[in-house]
């Protein structure tokens, strides 16, 4: 675990030994003149009134004292920052996602951690950062150094971190040290081997208790960190527990085998999959709840490797699955655009880009907005991403003979007003959609190319005459996501000027009479020192006019239909990407990254 620390100030309070006093915390803030003396007064006044159980730092963070200098209540945090400076150690704030549990629990016993109000953090081959909330009190560092046989390094964290985590992480290595002596040590070896073991060897139950406390913790966890997906990945000796957090994987956990196998199968208990078939991948689905009580669906999808079988839980969490247009990330620019288009009474609407660009989120908040009760608003999907209650959703199943082409002919005899098809993969799939959109639906779907004029010609790659495309398509919305820099910790970035920016997007330019704010990531805390927090969309949206039309029945080039597209006003994905960077929302690594260049 990387500590994130803060310099710390000069050792003032060497003569006390003890654990830290509500009373003496406030003379020495009044001494340091971080409050008023006159605060000090009304604190002394406010917490006398009634004897509390709370720890000295929480019971002071709850009269809400103000900061001398601006004002400002003193959270916990603050008064934590603040204590640590007085007692001349480092400040942390403990990221759960950078802890190694189970070094954490071989380190010392829960009673002894909750005894002394200390929690092992990080362990190396030669010292143990831990975190205690009363940095008065020493005399236990002696025995965890024998113990241990490694120095301590002492952190200051807040006392109500270390008190969840305490109970959170030795609770999770109890668990996994049960549910591996329940089955023993099985697993490792290769795929082939496995497959045998599984016919021969006693293999740790699915519902031992053991094996839920660590299902049902590691959905908790994921809920907490935001992830949006979870992957449990067999390795030969561990295998490992990664989160997907804004775009990025970051590992969490690694687990015994043995456990990783019997969480597998319990997770596909749960989705009503097919526990003993090992041999080819499965899908299900799974609902659950969040720590705020709402409901969550997850999508799950095994595969088999070299060492067992991967799965991968994708987390649709109805508050991040549909989204208003701004919350999606769409300029009002493009904003209005998109909201004349799909008010069309009918024809196709593409949407493009990679896979996760975010295609299915933009068009699940898109029908949303335009399911209502007046409307029949019907779907065909490869797979159902998430359950929305305001319109119908058919899922493919090929096994049945039941693809694209059969639900969509399905769906015309269903009196539908909007149709959304899941992929457009074929010509036969086309045709069905150029087809309803003939005969007066709208029709959604996506498509995988780089940008949107990329949408006409593959169209027509795929076999679909240019006339039927000038009858029907009424625009392309071709998007990527990137990383949003963290509000808490972004700082000016005073060495990208306006001319870098404009030097990137030529032939483009940024107004010079326009605000140009841009930032750069610094880490903090509350972002897990990346310097990110979320992700937000880029768009560049396509209307097809009577221009564009002409232009497509001329066996179109790419320049050619790029440079109506603009005239007519699409803003090309790296242009959109810049005037977010010029707003200070993003940076210019993330939009280089993401967005095809300009040609």
């Amino acid at each position: 675990m990387t500590a994130t620390v803060k310099p710390a100030a000069k050792h003032d309070a060497a003569n006390y030994v003890g654990p830290v006093q509500w009373r003496l915390l406030v003379q020495w803030l009044g001494v340091d003149g971080v409050i008023s003396p006159e605060e000090v007064q009304r604190t002394i006044a406010r917490c006398s009134q009634a004897e509390s159980a709370q720890p000295a730092l929480v019971r002071l963070a709850s009269v809400a004292m103000l900061r001398a200098s601006d004002g400002k209540p003193l959270d916990v945090e603050m008064l934590t920052q603040w204590l640590a400076g007085r007692a001349g150690l480092a400040y942390l704030r403990i990221d759960p996602l950078r802890v190694e549990v189970g070094k954490v629990a071989d380190t010392m016993s829960a009673v002894y951690a909750e005894r002394h109000k200390v929690l092992p953090v990080q362990v190396t081959a030669q010292e143990v950062v831990v975190a205690t909330s009363e940095p008065f009190i020493t005399d236990w560092v002696g025995e965890v150094e024998r113990q241990s046989r490694r120095s301590v390094r002492r952190v200051v964290a807040s006392p109500l971190e270390i008190h969840r985590y305490t109970a959170e992480f030795f609770a999770l290595a109890k668990s996994v040290k049960i549910a591996q002596k329940a089955g023993g040590n099985a697993g490792g070896g290769s795929f082939e081997q496995l497959v045998e073991l599984g016919r021969t060897n006693k293999q740790l139950d699915a519902n031992d208790q053991g094996v839920v406390q660590v299902v049902d913790w590691l959905w908790q966890y994921a809920f907490n960190q935001r992830a949006s997906d979870i992957h449990l990945e067999p390795r030969r000796e561990q295998g490992v527990i990664r989160f997907r957090i804004d775009g990025v994987l970051h590992p969490v956990y690694q687990m015994p085998m043995g456990v990783m196998n019997a969480m597998v199968a319990r997770i596909k208990l749960l989705g009503r999959m097919d526990v003993v078939e090992k041999r080819r991948p499965l899908d299900g689905r799974i609902k659950t709840r969040n720590p705020r009580g709402d409901e969550v669906e997850m999508r799950l999808s095994t595969l088999p490797t070299a060492f067992g079988e991967k799965m991968v839980m994708r987390i649709f969490d109805p508050d991040t699955a549909v989204k208003d247009l701004d919350a999606l990330g769409f300029a009002p620019h493009d904003a209005e655009r998109w909201e004349a288009l799909v008010k069309r009474p009918h024809g196709i609407i593409l949407v493009t880009g990679p896979t996760g660009s975010g295609k299915t989120t933009t068009l699940y908040s898109t029908l949303k907005r335009v399911a209502t009760e007046e409307v029949n608003v019907s779907t065909v999907e490869d797979p159902i991403e998430m359950i929305e209650p305001s319109f119908n959703q058919t899922q493919v199943q090929a096994q049945l003979d039941f693809g694209f082409i059969e639900g969509l002919r399905a769906l015309m005899r269903q009196d539908p007003d909007i149709i959304m098809v899941g992929e457009i993969r074929d010509l036969a799939t086309a045709e069905m959609a150029v087809q309803a959109a003939l005969t007066g639906h709208l029709v959604f779907s996506t498509l995988h190319t780089n940008d949107a004029p990329s949408a006409i010609t593959r169209m027509m790659e795929l076999g679909v005459p240019a006339y039927l495309l000038n009858a029907t398509m009424l625009g392309v919305l071709a998007q990527r996501l990137v990383r949003t820099l963290c509000k808490q910790c972004k700082a000016p970035d005073e060495a990208l000027s306006r001319e870098n920016l404009n030097e990137v997007i030529k032939p483009w330019k940024i107004n010079a009479t326009g605000s140009y704010t841009p930032f750069k990531p610094v880490g903090c805390v509350d972002c897990r020192m990346t310097g990110f927090m979320g992700r937000m969309g880029l768009y560049e949206l396509l209307t097809v006019n009577e221009a564009f039309k002409a232009q497509v029945n001329q066996a179109p080039s790419m320049d050619a239909l790029r440079r109506l597209a603009v005239k007519d006003g699409m803003r090309p994905l790296r242009l959109a990407g810049a005037l977010r960077v010029a707003e200070g929302l993003t940076t210019i690594g993330e939009v280089l990254s993401a967005t095809p260049p300009l040609e």
